[in-house]
């Protein structure tokens, strides 16, 4: 009886801790998608850094890489592969959306597993670099630099090692080789290294790559190659088969900023003209208006989105700002354009060029970064000058005939069209006077004619101190001059 009462309540006990486990349940899954779409670069890095933060990775979340992306800049790739790579292994998936492409593709093999959707493409990473004579592959120290990526990320995550590095070198001639009933993959060097006993063994040879080409595949060539896991329908479908079917999907979209800055990104060398233009504008202007304004908001457009996208920071910010001082130095301090405005363009140029990167003294291990410097220099000191220029071009030509079209306005109806005889008159000027500027006339400024200092104004030529003038007209008491050596 005894033994009885006591069976009766270990198995109450158990039963009820059966019970209490089975109501428990597991932990709560989450799947976190993040979409990986469109160019690849510094807004795309710096937007994944802050979804992957913003993501509460526990023991059963994982985290989707949606493809969909033609590849863009190898800088941006990189930064973005160090990112997944810290992630715990087994909790990344790339799913294969429509393509993952160049850089593309070297983001989907940074994840654990690989999957793709019906009738979509993967691959082809070739390293292309803007030249004079066009796009061209780039030399052997870029790829030999991505083939090691791509060897150490096929090692962490499984993949086909040869056909990994395939996708960068389009010289590689790829075999796909059977011996005693195993397949392996071997490059052209691997195969003709094979002793003439192991080459016996061959029981078939397949050229899976050739030379001259880059391995490109479609999703059931990707599963036959062993980068797939498998084609599937829809995300639906592969979230099952990863048994998280009924897990709660969370997609991490961009932020407003971060739309923004890629919106941006596209305008950035023509807010840089614009900037640069109007300060230049300004500084040949009295005062301090519209031009000046409108040049410092867009250059700060500029810093803002490159700030946003991780590649600014605020000695980027210091720069430009000393730039700026430079620059009010020559228009409110010194008369002209010297030193000061040479200067301030100079330290505002270097400030951009920085803004656009994220080192400052090029890595020699990695040879892109020599070829992004060298690219920013000529962008942004290829604007400074077209800025200049155009903003001469306008000061000369545009903006005299605009103020004529736009001046009209409410008019007192006496007119002045004879105050001219007073300044004659007074002042003893007549046309033909010559004397010398006593200012840098841009257009306006003073000069000295018969020992009287008189406000006078050019018709949009630069004149420097001390060079000889002559009154060509008075008129509306306004005294126009232009340098004596254009009479001669």
């Amino acid at each position: 009886m005894k033994h009885s009462i006591l069976f009766l309540s270990v198995l109450i006990f158990c039963s009820v801790g059966i019970s209490g486990a089975l109501n428990a349940g597991p932990e709560e899954q989450t799947v976190y998608v993040i979409p990986v779409q469109d160019m690849v670069e510094p807004a795309m890095a710096a937007y994944i850094k802050r979804a992957l933060k913003d993501a509460q990775i526990k023991k059963n979340t994982l985290i989707v890489f949606k493809m969909d992306t033609f590849g863009g800049r190898v800088d941006a790739a990189l930064d973005i592969v160090d990112t997944i790579s810290n992630i715990p292994m087994g909790q990344t998936v790339a799913y294969v959306e429509k393509r993952a492409i160049s850089a593309g593709a070297l983001i989907a093999l940074s994840s654990s597993q690989l999957f793709m959707k019906n009738n979509t493409i993967i691959g082809d990473c070739a390293p292309i670099i803007n030249t004079q004579d066009g796009q061209q592959m780039a030399g052997e120290k870029i790829q030999t630099v991505l083939r090691a990526r791509f060897r150490a990320l096929a090692k962490k995550n499984n993949y086909p090692l040869v056909l990994a590095e395939s996708m960068v070198t389009i010289d590689m001639e790829v075999y796909e080789v059977i011996i005693d009933n195993e397949k392996t993959y071997m490059n052209k060097k691997m195969y003709n290294d094979l002793t003439d006993t192991e080459k016996k063994k061959i029981q078939s040879k397949k050229t899976i790559v050739a030379e001259g080409e880059l391995l490109t595949m479609d999703d059931r060539e990707a599963f036959d190659l062993g980068f797939s896991r498998k084609s599937v329908q829809n995300m639906e479908e592969m979230l099952l088969l990863l048994g998280y079917g009924s897990a709660q999907v969370i997609t991490m979209d961009e932020s407003w900023s971060e739309s923004f800055v890629r919106f941006l990104q596209p305008f950035l060398p023509i807010l840089m003209l614009l900037g640069i233009g109007a300060l230049y504008m300004e500084m040949k202007a009295p005062g301090f208006g519209f031009p000046g304004f409108a040049g410092i908001a867009c250059l700060s457009l500029v810093l803002f989105g490159q700030y946003l996208v991780g590649l600014a920071n605020y000695t980027e910010v210091l720069i430009l700002l000393i730039g700026i001082l430079f620059l009010g130095i020559e228009v409110f301090v010194l008369p002209g354009f010297g030193v000061a405005g040479f200067t301030g363009l100079i330290v505002i140029g270097a400030g951009l060029v920085l803004s656009f990167q994220n080192f400052v003294i090029p890595d020699p291990a990695l040879p892109w970064e020599r070829a992004l410097l060298m690219t920013n220099i000529a962008r942004v000191f290829g604007v400074l000058l077209s800025g200049f220029f155009i903003s001469v071009l306008m000061i000369r030509f545009v903006l005299p005939g605009l103020s004529k079209r736009v001046g009209g306005g409410p008019y007192l109806q006496t007119s002045l069209e004879a105050a001219h005889a007073g300044v004659m008159q007074d002042m003893g000027l007549t046309e033909k006077d010559t004397g010398v500027a006593h200012s840098f006339l841009r257009p306006s400024g003073k000069v000295m004619i018969k020992g009287k200092k008189i406000d006078a104004i050019t018709r949009g030529e630069f004149v420097e101190t001390g060079t000889p003038v002559v009154i060509e007209k008075i008129e509306h008491n306004r005294v126009i001059v232009k340098p004596l050596k254009s009479e001669t």
